[in-house]
């Protein structure tokens, strides 16, 4: 029986479940410095655009300190669930002025991953999470708005319970994965990719097992090229996961990406990767990563357009 034979027996669902809860835009102030309403804005684009059934939205469960203790030290978690982090670690972070719903979102937010992954585990093709893909955190700090990685989280989860000998992640965010990278450093089980802007942040880069930097300005064109290059590279590894890190701030339009990647080249992006995927065969699992052009809009309509391109993925593989 194979994966997608598998997944149909699992369950009569038909279409791609993302997990979401309203506590991803209301758990930070709307005073920080970061787009705190996208996630509320995408979720009712869907709801607003899904005439044909393709999307479930489910609420995400809180995540546990034992599982967030697989990718991070002991010490920060607690003094971030205490909230008694100091104020440079919190600086280091942002989302600044915090709210004490930081807590919930942060563990609902690694929630919602993992249950994307329990689904990969049931056999469903694809899942996803309408945030997170906190790349930048390390075990023992956060930094640039990431609080736990999540994608280290999940990779050490699927790990430890033999869902996964090998897992991919593959990160497409305009800033480099270096929380990512430096946590699996040399963890011959997780293969790090990230494909960034070579002159963004974070200005002291990390070493992923492939690093693809690209040029301030650096188009479609260029990006797509890279992009083909890389995943003929990586298909000839194995992998038995693939974690997609989808932020969108490559676009032209974002105000902290340098980038120059329009709408319809952030499509064409996702739809090599769910092209890519579903020729291997092998589940994957979102994570939103980030977007921050001014205004928003451009930021919603790209990551509407992802989730209806990987539902459409979705769609392709139940029914192949």
């Amino acid at each position: 029986m194979d994966k997608f034979e598998q997944h149909k027996s699992h369950s009569s669902e038909s279409c791609m479940t993302l997990f979401y809860d309203e506590i991803y835009s209301s758990g930070l102030d709307r005073t920080a410095r970061f787009p705190v309403d996208r996630y509320s804005r995408i979720a009712e684009n869907i709801r607003l655009r899904d005439k044909d059934g393709l999307i479930e939205i489910k609420s995400p469960r809180l995540a546990q300190r034992e599982e967030i203790l697989l990718a991070h030290d002991a010490s920060f978690v607690d003094r971030f669930l205490s909230q008694s982090l100091c104020e440079d670690e919190i600086r280091r972070i942002g989302l600044r002025p915090w709210k004490p719903e930081i807590v919930e979102r942060t563990l609902r937010l690694v929630g919602g991953a993992l249950d994307g992954l329990d689904l990969l585990a049931k056999g469903f093709p694809i899942a996803g999470n309408m945030a997170g893909g906190t790349h930048h955190a390390f075990r023992r700090e956060g930094a640039g708005y990431c609080i736990f990685n999540d994608l280290a989280i999940c990779a050490e989860f699927a790990l430890g319970r033999g869902q996964a000998e090998r897992v991919l992640i593959l990160d497409l965010d305009v800033h480099q994965g270096d929380g990512t990278a430096e946590i699996f450093q040399g963890d011959d089980r997780v293969y790090t990719v990230s494909l960034h802007g070579q002159d963004n942040f974070p200005f002291r880069k990390k070493t992923s097992d492939l690093d693809l930097g690209f040029s301030k300005g650096a188009g479609d064109e260029e990006f797509l090229d890279g992009l083909d290059r890389t995943l003929a590279q990586l298909s000839d590894q194995s992998f038995d996961l693939i974690f997609f890190q989808a932020g969108v701030d490559a676009l032209s339009a974002d105000a902290l990406g340098l980038l120059n990647l329009t709408r319809k080249g952030m499509s064409q992006r996702n739809e090599r990767v769910f092209d890519w995927r579903h020729k291997l065969e092998i589940p994957m699992l979102l994570f939103m990563g980030g977007g921050y052009s001014d205004p928003i809009d451009d930021t919603v309509d790209a990551f509407t357009d992802l989730f209806f391109g990987a539902a459409r993925a979705y769609q392709f593989a139940v029914r192949a």
